[in-house]
């Protein structure tokens, strides 16, 4: 009998645990999501500038352009001490990464095959 009480206390106390650290993991994604978007948005206005501005033989159109897409923040890991973050839009298949540390955009016209 001693033996049951204690199996089912460490159940419960297993089912416990792991509802709190699920619900630990969703809080904090959603806190997440919430800097990402705020990130996203405050860099926006600076990339569209960048790269409109941008001397490019392929011109960057993001107010006339028919079709248009912010793929977002992403980041570029080239060793343990070094991140490189970027920021890229598209815009009538010209693509634009923008960088926003150093304040400078890239333009492409191929997303899928750039470096």
């Amino acid at each position: 009998m001693n033996f049951q009480r204690i199996l089912l206390l460490l159940v419960v106390l297993l089912a416990a645990g792991l509802a709190g650290s699920f619900y630990m993991n969703w809080k904090t994604l959603g806190q997440l999501r919430t800097v990402k978007a705020f990130v996203e948005g405050s860099v926006f206005a600076d990339a569209v500038a960048a790269c409109e501005r941008a001397q490019s033989t392929t011109p960057f159109k993001w107010t006339d352009g028919k079709q248009t897409a912010v793929i977002g923040v992403s980041s570029v890991k080239l060793d343990k001490d070094t991140i490189i973050p970027s920021y890229t839009l598209v815009a009538d298949s010209v693509y634009c990464d923008y960088d926003p540390f150093k304040k400078k955009a890239n333009i492409g016209s191929n997303f899928l095959e750039r470096e």
